[in-house]
C-alpha cells in the first residue's frame, strides 16, 4: 500500500510540473515574452492611474514618509518617457556591462583551453556523486562576492555537467538555485547583510523603539540555512529536474575523460601558480588596516571594502580568468600572440549576442515597471492588507514569509522592498513579542525563495542566454518552468526549518533572539 500511495504522489507531482512544462513551452520566444510584458505593464499603468490609487509608506531608507500614485505611460508624457529614455534603459541595465566586462576574462580562458584542462581535471578526481551538492552549495556562497555566482558558478554549472555527459540544463539549474534562491544564506556575513540590517536599526528608530541590531542578526540561522539549501537543492536537481530533462541528445565529444597531457597539466600548474599569485596580491590590496582597495565611509570615519565588494568585484573576476587564460596559452601554445588573446576576447562577444538583445527589451520592460510605480503599489497594498489580518505568533510569520515571496515577483531589490515594508512590519511585530531580527530573517527567507522565477530579475536573461548556447530554442518560460521546483522545495523547506527553530527558542545570531 505504501509503493502504491508512493507512486501516486509522484504520479501527481510528476503530472503537475508536466503541466507547468507545457506552459512554458508554449510561451513565445523571449523577446516577445518581454514586449508582452512592457505593453501590459503600460496598459496597467493606465487602468490603475485612472483608479486613482494612491499609497503612503515610511521609506526607511531616505527616513522620510512617501506618498505614491500610479504613473501613466498611456498618455503624452508616458510616450515621451518611453522614447527618451529606451537607449539609456539599455546602456544603463546592470548586467549588461557587468556580463561583458567579465567575459573578456572567461572568453581567453575558454580560448586557450584553460577551463576545458580544469573540468577535465576536475571531472577525473572528483566522485561523480558529490558534483551536484558541491554546484549548489558553491552558489550560494557565492553570493558574499556580489555578481560572481551569476558570471561564473552558473555558466560553469552547465558546462561541468556537459563535460559529465549530464544535461547542460540541470548544471544552470542547480548552480542558479544556490545562486539566486540561495541568496540570503550563507557561512559569512556580507554586503547585503550590512544593507538590511541597517534598514532595520532605521525601522527602529523611527517607531521609537530603542534599540538596534547588528549585520549578524541572522548569522546562525542562516548558516544552517546553507546546508539544508545545499541538501534540497542536490536532491531536487537529481530527482526531479534530471528525470525530466532525460539525456542530452547534442554533441558532447569535446568532453573525454582521457588524461591531461603533459603539456596540459604544465599549463594547469603554472596557471594555478599565476592564480595563487593573484590571490596573494589582492590579500595585500583588502586586508591591512589602510590596504588599497579600502574607501572611507564618511558615516563611520573608517575605510571598509563597501564600495570594492559592490563595484570592483567584475574587474577582479575579469583578471582572475584573463590571467591565468593568458599563461595556459601561452605554454599550451594555445595562444602565440597578442592577436590571440585578442581572438579569444572577440570569440567570447559573439556568444552575447543572443543576450544583448533579449536584454534590450527586458531592460524596457523592467524600466516601464518601475517607472509605473506598480511594484511599489503592490508591496505597500499587501504590507497594509497583512497587517489588517490580525494574526500572531507562527501565523503570523509564516504568513509574512508567503506575503514576501509574492511581493518579490514585483520588485526585484532586496533592499528597496525591505526599506518599504521594515517600517511598518518591524514596529508591528515587535508589539506582538516578535523581535525585529525574527522579523527580518522572515522576510530574508521570503525574499529570495523566489528570485528564480521572477522575470524582472535583472539577471535573468543572462541566464536565458546561457541555455540558448545548449538549445536556442529555450526561453523565458522554460526557464521559469525549470526553476519552479526549486522555488517550491526552498520556500517549503526553509520555512519549516524556520517554524521548527521557532519551537526551540534558539537564537538566530549572537545576540539576537526570537522574541523581544
Amino acid at each position: 500500500m505504501e509503493k502504491n500511495l508512493k507512486k501516486s504522489k509522484e504520479k501527481y507531482s510528476s503530472s503537475f510540473f508536466d503541466q507547468i512544462e507545457k506552459i512554458g513551452n508554449k510561451l513565445p520566444n523571449s523577446v516577445f515574452i518581454f514586449i508582452s510584458l512592457a505593453v501590459i505593464v503600460v496598459i496597467a499603468s493606465e487602468i490603475v492611474h485612472r483608479m486613482g490609487v494612491t499609497v503612503s509608506y515610511f521609506d526607511a531608507k531616505k527616513s522620510e514618509n512617501v506618498v505614491v500614485s500610479a504613473i501613466s505611460l498611456m498618455n503624452r508624457e508616458g510616450f515621451v518617457y518611453m522614447i527618451t529614455s529606451m537607449v539609456k534603459n539599455f546602456t544603463s541595465f546592470a548586467p549588461l556591462g557587468v556580463a561583458l566586462v567579465a567575459m573578456i576574462g572567461v572568453g581567453v580562458a575558454e580560448y586557450s583551453g584553460l577551463i576545458d584542462a580544469f573540468l577535465k581535471k576536475m571531472v577525473l578526481s572528483v566522485p561523480n556523486k558529490y558534483i551536484t551538492a558541491t554546484i549548489v552549495f558553491v552558489g550560494i556562497i557565492s553570493n558574499i562576492a556580489a555578481d560572481s555566482g551569476y558570471l561564473v558558478v552558473i555558466p560553469l554549472g552547465g558546462i561541468i555537467f556537459l563535460s559529465l555527459k549530464r544535461h547542460p540544463f540541470a548544471g544552470i539549474a542547480a548552480a542558479f538555485a544556490g545562486v539566486s534562491a540561495g541568496f540570503s544564506a550563507n557561512l559569512l556575513i556580507g554586503p547585503i547583510d550590512a544593507q538590511l540590517s541597517g534598514i532595520t536599526n532605521e525601522a527602529l528608530k523611527v517607531a521609537g523603539i530603542d534599540r538596534a541590531i547588528s549585520p549578524t542578526a541572522n548569522w546562525f540561522f542562516l548558516a544552517v540555512s546553507t546546508i539544508l539549501l545545499t541538501i534540497i537543492g542536490t536532491m531536487v536537481t537529481e530527482k526531479i529536474i534530471e528525470p525530466r530533462l532525460g539525456k542530452y541528445e547534442k554533441d558532447t565529444q569535446n568532453f573525454e575523460y582521457s588524461q591531461l597531457t603533459e603539456l596540459e597539466n604544465k599549463g594547469l600548474f603554472w596557471s594555478g601558480i599565476a592564480v595563487v599569485i593573484f590571490v596573494i596580491a589582492l590579500a595585500f590590496m583588502i586586508f591591512p588596516k589602510n590596504a588599497v582597495l579600502k574607501t572611507l565611509d564618511p558615516k563611520t570615519s573608517t575605510y571598509t571594502l563597501n564600495t570594492f565588494l559592490n563595484n570592483g568585484i567584475v574587474p577582479i573576476i575579469m583578471m582572475f580568468f584573463l590571467i591565468p587564460g593568458i599563461i595556459y596559452g601561452l605554454i599550451t601554445k594555445s595562444i602565440k600572440n597578442t592577436k590571440d588573446v585578442v581572438k579569444g576576447m572577440n570569440k567570447s562577444m559573439e556568444t552575447m549576442s543572443v543576450f544583448l538583445v533579449i536584454v534590450f527589451f527586458a531592460s524596457q520592460f523592467i524600466s516601464y515597471f518601475n517607472h509605473s510605480k506598480l511594484g511599489f503599489i503592490i508591496s505597500v497594498k499587501g504590507a497594509i492588507f497583512l497587517r489588517n489580518i490580525g494574526f500572531t505568533g507562527l501565523p503570523l510569520i509564516v504568513t509574512f514569509v508567503l506575503l514576501c515571496a509574492f511581493i518579490n515577483l514585483f520588485m526585484a531589490s532586496a533592499s528597496a522592498k525591505w526599506a518599504i515594508m521594515a517600517p511598518i512590519f518591524i514596529p508591528m511585530m515587535y508589539n506582538l513579542n516578535i523581535s525585529p531580527e525574527m522579523t527580518q530573517l522572515a522576510y530574508r527567507i521570503g525574499d529570495s525563495s523566489t528570485n528564480i522565477i521572477m522575470p524582472l530579475m535583472s539577471y535573468f536573461p543572462l541566464i536565458v542566454a546561457y541555455m540558448n548556447k545548449y538549445d536556442e530554442d529555450t526561453g523565458v518560460g522554460n526557464l521559469i518552468s525549470l526553476m519552479l521546483p526549486y522555488s517550491l522545495f526552498f520556500l517549503i523547506g526553509w520555512t519549516v526549518m524556520l517554524v521548527l527553530w521557532y519551537l526551540t527558542g534558539l537564537p538566530i545570531g549572537p545576540d539576537a533572539f526570537l522574541h523581544v
